[in-house]
């Protein structure tokens, strides 16, 4: 190796070392501040196996110096250190909120670490003994690139959903692309060509941090809408199906359409708010008397009016039932103690406009 890719082997080895130790720490500190509290993990895999690459940094750091001279030492402590890497990755994937639903029972299967175990295991051992008797590096190289590979399949999936269902789409397509240069930097990898290596792992590697930092961030976005709206500090507007929501945690204001039905129900419970004590009897399954003598046919109405409300205020199909459904129902509706069929709007009288 002559001077020029010396220097740059300890320009990249000391960016890596210090870029990925400082956001190692970085990830611990969020979790430290918000994931220890929920008995969250996931961040902690995701802050080992930031830093797995700042240990490769310091490898290279060491050889570029001499501290030790055999280049397959160096590919055989990348190659495990990128094997680790992916490890970590695999195992923060059961511990994230939203999974797609094809894969999360694999994904949540107890057996999911043995699925991830057996081939980091099979991967790593030829590894050692390529390493240990300076033997060709094609094989490692083949072996970490591979096991790159499926955790590529997973994370891009997994990531992918976990924006999406969050409401940041533009954050899931930039994933997309990151899984995608770092795709085509695993598979450049077995070109064997170091300096134009380094540079694709330099962004591959940024990129990935990055959206780490981000999907911290969109777990703090849950916590913020995760909060039980007080009734008294939210308004309501009402006209011609057009509803309106003032004050709505994580929402300063929002404004949907509703279909006929559910505007309808939502008509009858500000009504009934406004113009009395705000109770409507919900009828019984077994009651075969006239239905007009009831304001609610059957719970599917109140349900699907619910579904309307948060598809409005969140997106349709961007919510899940603990995060944002059963808050919601907690904050809007009330239900009486004494009257198992009675429900009425949570909601202050003062605080409905009806146009």
């Amino acid at each position: 190796m002559g001077d020029l890719a010396h220097a740059t082997l300890n320009f990249y080895g000391w960016w890596q070392a210090v870029t990925c130790c400082f956001a190692f720490l970085a990830l611990m500190s969020i979790w430290w501040h918000l994931g220890r509290l929920k008995n969250d993990y996931s961040q902690i895999w995701l802050a080992l196996s930031v830093l797995c690459w700042s240990l490769t940094g310091v490898a290279e750091i060491l050889f570029s110096i001499g501290v030790f001279e055999d280049a397959q030492i160096l590919n055989g402590l990348a190659s495990i250190f990128s094997l680790a890497n992916s490890f970590f990755i695999l195992l923060s994937l059961p511990w994230f909120k939203y999974i797609p639903e094809r894969i999360k029972p694999i994904i949540k299967s107890k057996y999911w670490i043995y699925i991830i175990g057996l081939p980091f295991v099979f991967s790593i051992l030829p590894t050692l003994s390529k390493m240990m008797r300076s033997s060709s590096y094609g094989l490692m190289s083949e072996l970490d690139v591979y096991y790159s590979i499926l955790t590529l399949a997973f994370l891009g999936w997994v990531l992918w959903e976990s924006f999406a269902k969050r409401r940041l789409k533009l954050l899931a397509w930039l994933s997309v692309a990151c899984i995608v240069i770092t795709f085509a930097a695993q598979v450049y990898k077995l070109t064997g060509n170091e300096l134009d290596m380094r540079l694709f792992s330099a962004i591959f590697k940024s990129t990935l941090i990055m959206l780490f930092f981000a999907l911290a961030l969109s777990w703090v976005k849950d916590l913020s809408e995760k909060v039980v709206a007080i009734p008294g500090a939210f308004k309501i507007f009402i006209k011609d199906k057009s509803v309106k929501l003032d004050g709505y945690p994580g929402k300063s204001e929002v404004q949907f359409m509703l279909s006929n039905a559910p505007y309808e129900l939502l008509l009858t419970f500000a009504n009934a708010k406004k113009e009395k004590d705000g109770w409507l009897e919900i009828k019984p399954k077994s009651d075969r008397r006239n239905e007009n003598q009831y304001a609610i046919k059957d719970h599917n109405e109140i349900k699907r009016l619910t579904h309307a409300m948060l598809d409005g205020i969140y997106g349709k199909n961007n919510w899940t039932k603990e995060q944002h459904e059963i808050p919601f129902k907690k904050s809007f509706y009330e239900t009486s103690a004494e009257a198992a069929r009675k429900i009425r709007l949570l909601i202050p009288a003062e605080n409905i406009t009806i146009g």
